[in-house]
Formats: structure tokens, sequence, C-alpha cells
């Protein structure tokens, strides 16, 4: 039996990983695994490849990020993501939508 601790914890991390991608692209674009990488180091989790890439995807067709292609020095083409108005705004909602429940629900 999952913990209710962990069941919040997934709930607030993994379940809306769309927040976390949003708020790293709103500091710069970045890449996939680059996304992957700094979701792990700042905020203690790592999404599935399969679930970022297929988050990425859903924000892309949502308009939320829009991506491009570039040439690494010396290397292959390379996607990035970079994050929108639209998706900017969506991350400003989400981040008042938490705090605003954070507050209401402390006791």
């Amino acid at each position: 039996m999952v913990k209710p601790s962990q069941r919040l914890l997934d709930s607030v991390t993994k379940n809306n990983l769309w927040f976390y991608i949003l708020s790293l692209l709103s500091k710069k674009d970045m890449y996939p695994y680059e996304i992957r990488d700094k979701i792990k180091k700042i905020f203690g989790f790592e999404p599935g490849n399969v679930t970022a890439y297929f988050v990425l995807y859903r924000l892309e067709k949502s308009g939320y990020v829009k991506s491009g292609k570039t040439l690494k020095k010396g290397g292959p083409e390379r996607k990035y993501y970079k994050i929108t108005e639209k998706g900017k705004n969506e991350l400003k909602k989400g981040k008042e939508i938490l705090r605003k429940t954070i507050e209401k629900r402390m006791i």
C-alpha cells in the first residue's frame, strides 16, 4: 500500500510535470535531456524518458512551448524548447493556484 504522503508527493510532482517543465523553460530554452536533468537536480524527482517527451509534445501541441532546432558544435542537430507567452500565463496561473491552495489549507 502506498503511503498517503507518497501519493501527495506524486500528485504535486510527477502528475504535474508540465508545471516543472514550464518553470524551467521560463528561465532559459532547454533540450529535453537538460530538462530531465534539471528536474532531478532542482526538484528531486526524475521523470521517465517517455513521460517527459510526451508532456513536451502535449505542451507544444497546446501552444505552451515551441520547439526549434540548433546545430551543436561538431555534432548533430538538436531540438530545444522555449516557453511561449501562453505558457508563461499558464505557469503564472499554476503558481497562483498552488499559493492559494497552500494558504487556504494550512491550519
